[in-house]
């Protein structure tokens, strides 16, 4: 018998010119006026095209024209799942609502429809998650065993650089796209300070801590200028083996590879990132006592409700120091 080919699936429908061109005006406004980072703005797009393949799957080809229902169909079927894509995760899910919403709400401002049909939708809650901060004498086992296995011969200057990168990460609290981020002009080791440029082109000082100061001292005088020389003078702090800014990719590896050695989790839930870190700087600050304030403004928190995550975690140890302690804490 003859064998014929699968049928090639069809190719959805083209969206609207006239949806396209408020999809860029709004990926414009999250660009220049809220200062969103390269990855959020990506997922933001993702989104938005899955959700003008719905509209024109409907025969929409004006934003004003979309109602509250369809709004929620299309959420709805990205809980789901539709057309062989798998049902999104509620984080994704809540992710896509946003970006839904703020494109309505955009539409609305700049006077383009006269409601904004996503009010009243309401985008699924995630699970609340908090945040895993390693006990104080895993990240001083982490941060003695990082750079280690290349101390010597021609590995020292990547040595240093590795326990430089991992101090200052736990000695800033900062974000792996602050660390690679930073400028050596940001960076004062004489003052014991850093300029991090956080999200929405907000910018804080924060204080860097002995620890971090010390390692970042010997990295800055012994080991950037050589790696340095062998790129284009780039302005960045910490620099990978070729003389390059260091990516978010190979701070990540740094973490991984001196995980492995100090014998915790690289894989799994519990797996350490750099994130693990800055939960860890902030648990321990609120552990020793230090106000929530402070501690949001070190983190570069927005909100204090973002910060607040971090008291239900101390709360906890809380709880678990006090029912393995006190006499009365089981019947």
């Amino acid at each position: 018998m003859p064998v014929y080919p699968a049928p090639t699936p069809a190719a959805p429908p083209a969206a609207a010119p006239a949806l396209r061109r408020v999809v860029r005006g709004y990926l414009d406004h999250l660009t220049v006026e809220r200062g969103l980072s390269a990855n959020t703005l990506g997922s933001y797009r993702r989104d938005l095209e899955r959700y003008l393949e719905t509209l024109a799957a409907t025969g929409v080809t004006d934003l004003a024209t979309v109602g509250p229902a369809q709004v929620e169909a299309h959420l709805a079927a990205l809980r789901a799942g539709d057309d062989g894509r798998p049902p999104l995760a509620v984080s994704s899910a809540a992710r896509a609502a946003s970006a839904v919403r703020g494109l309505h709400r955009f539409a609305l401002r700049e006077g383009l429809v006269g409601a904004d049909a996503s009010r009243d939708v309401r985008p699924p809650t995630p699970p609340r998650r908090l945040p895993r901060a390693l006990p104080v004498e895993d990240v001083t086992r982490l941060l003695d065993t990082a750079g280690s296995a290349r101390a010597a011969g021609d590995g020292a200057p990547l040595a240093l650089r590795d326990r430089a990168l991992l101090e200052f990460l736990y000695g800033t609290g900062a974000r792996i796209s602050e660390a690679v981020g930073a400028a050596v002009d940001d960076v004062d080791p004489a003052e014991g300070t850093a300029l991090l440029r956080g999200k929405g082109g907000r910018s804080r000082l924060v204080p860097i801590g002995g620890y971090a100061t010390e390692a970042l001292r010997a990295y800055l005088v012994r080991a950037r200028p050589g790696l340095v020389a062998a790129g284009r003078g780039t302005p960045a702090v910490f620099v990978n083996a070729r003389g390059g800014a260091l990516s978010r990719q190979g701070a990540w590896t740094i973490l991984r590879r001196a995980a492995e050695r100090a014998g915790l989790p690289v894989d799994g839930p519990d797996a350490v990132s750099p994130h693990t870190l800055r939960h860890s700087y902030a648990t321990h600050l609120l552990d020793g006592g230090a106000d929530v304030r402070v501690v949001q403004e070190l983190l570069g928190h927005a909100s204090v409700t973002t910060t607040q995550v971090y008291t239900l975690v101390t709360v906890e140890r809380l709880r678990e120091v006090w029912a393995t302690a006190h006499p009365r804490a089981h019947g």
